[in-house]
């Protein structure tokens, strides 16, 4: 296999690739593989609909071998070369187990995009991995990037998968790549231009095992880095995560902060973003890129994700100029601490993209003085930490959902003198009540901020979902 690193090599013709998962990644492995000459491409999934059924009729017709249904991953066939997994599917499945026993390579979409780049107009990569805030900063990233006049694009994790993007017969100049730990996990041979870990919390540990494996397959972003590792300076284990790396010589470690910024740091000075780190007088003088102002919202870790960002794009050699204009020029997806509306003298926040306790302390801690609505699936995660940092803030809390009293029960312990109502409802018209009884604990000058901390599937389709019932009751009281 000494000619899979280049998408003209030879080996990809003969190489048997089983592809786990057939969803959108899957289909793009798949797809992908076959555009490159492999002739012998497997994809498994026990999952069988009609969608799936018609999008293996199309990679059938051009060669693949494609099972659907229970049962279909239960195997590792006897005759396969590389495993190329889909994101999601944990290490300890049986099918990876077994690839993993056989000692054969196991590929993310990620390795396999990286593999397949063409060597002839591969743009660079830059990579921004961390628990909350990695679409945010990749947009910032995409917004900077194109203000400066490059084809750039967002893909990963976000925007387009990233082997459409390799596979685009038109180069771009630069990728901004959002990765997940699931992605990274199985990625090995990546070499980003620069990468940035945003922060570190408990998440998704009941797939890595624990946290310090989840840490792991994060900082797997920093192997064999060319130019900049950007790290956290707030957050010292990703700082550690860069230490522990092993990068290009020459690269660096570069720090973003909400302080003042240190030598080989972006930070603030009184309302500006500064960069004390690619600019030849670093020693004594910073160069302006940016105010807060430019930011939306301006709350501080809105500003950290884009000093973040500011720093892979100064990296990559980007003007202070493009850094100012990209910035001015993004507006965040919607459920992202956004504004919904002003009644009666308070403020409405619809931040449902808050979905574990780190993110949702994040916002909380953007405003004074909060009625903070919670709740929804908390995936084993715990809030004593937020309560503690936030308790000071809030005016009252309203919980919804089914693991509202691990919420409530924090609460208790950490800010006892706060008040709390728990909705029982769970129908469609949960949400009303809830922003019903949030408006009666607010004064005139609050934020109701709509945090969740949690997953939303035990009562909404999705973060979305959740945010346009907040939203839609939000704007239902304004009509009373």
């Amino acid at each position: 296999m000494t000619d899979l690193r280049d998408r003209n090599g030879r080996g990809w013709a003969t190489t048997r690739f089983v592809v786990l998962g057939f969803g959108t990644a899957g289909y793009a492995c798949a797809d992908s593989l076959l555009q490159v000459g492999a002739e012998y491409v497997t994809v498994l999934d026990d999952r069988d609909n009609e969608a799936l059924r018609e999008k293996a009729q199309i990679l059938e017709t051009l060669g693949a071998t494609i099972k659907l249904g229970p049962g279909s991953t239960a195997e590792l066939p006897a005759e396969v070369d590389v495993v190329v997994t889909s994101p999601g599917i944990p290490p300890h499945a049986p099918l990876l187990a077994a690839a993993a026993e056989r000692d054969l390579p196991i590929w993310s979409e990620i390795e396999l995009a990286w593999r397949l780049r063409d060597p002839a107009n591969a743009a660079p990569w830059l990579c921004v991995t961390g628990t909350n805030g990695k679409t945010t900063t990749v947009q910032m990233l995409t917004s900077i990037l194109t203000a400066a006049g490059k084809r750039a694009v967002a893909a990963g994790n976000v925007g387009l998968p990233l082997l459409e993007v390799v596979m685009d017969p038109e180069p771009y100049d630069v990728i901004a790549v959002e990765l997940s730990s699931y992605q990274l996990h199985f990625t090995h041979s990546m070499s980003a231009h620069s990468a940035v870990v945003l922060n570190l919390a408990p998440d998704h540990v009941d797939w890595h095992g624990s946290m310090d494996a989840y840490a792991k397959d994060k900082g797997r972003i920093y192997e064999n880095c060319q130019v900049a590792c950007v790290y956290n300076v707030a957050d010292p284990a990703t700082e550690q995560l860069v230490m522990d790396a092993d990068v290009i010589e020459g690269c660096r470690a570069i720090g973003f902060t909400l302080g003042t910024p240190a030598i080989s740091m972006v930070g603030l000075v009184d309302e500006l973003l500064v960069d004390r780190a690619f600019v030849e007088q670093r020693a004594s003088s910073a160069l302006e890129l940016a105010t807060v102002e430019d930011i939306t919202p301006p709350a501080p870790h809105n500003v950290a994700n884009a000093l973040a960002a500011a720093a892979l794009a100064r990296a990559y050699g980007v003007p202070a100029s493009a850094v100012r204009e990209g910035l001015r020029a993004f507006r965040p997806d919607a459920h992202r601490i956004a504004h919904v509306a002003e009644v009666a003298g308070v403020n409405y926040v619809d931040d449902s993209k808050a979905t574990n306790p780190h993110a949702a302390q994040a916002s909380l801690l953007a405003y004074e003085h909060v009625v903070w609505i919670a709740g929804g699936q908390a995936k084993g995660a715990t809030f004593d930490g937020l309560v503690t940092a936030a308790r000071d803030r809030l005016r009252g809390v309203v919980l919804l959902g089914q693991d509202k009293q691990v919420i409530a029960e924090a609460l208790a312990r950490h800010a006892p003198d706060v008040p709390v109502i728990t909705v029982e409802a769970t129908d469609t018209g949960a949400m009303e009540i809830v922003v019903g009884e949030a408006t009666k604990l607010a004064r005139v000058g609050d934020t109701v901020l709509l945090a969740p901390g949690c997953a939303s599937w035990d009562m909404f389709a999705n973060y979305g979902a959740r945010g346009d019932a907040f939203a839609q009751a939000v704007h239902r009281l304004g009509d009373h």
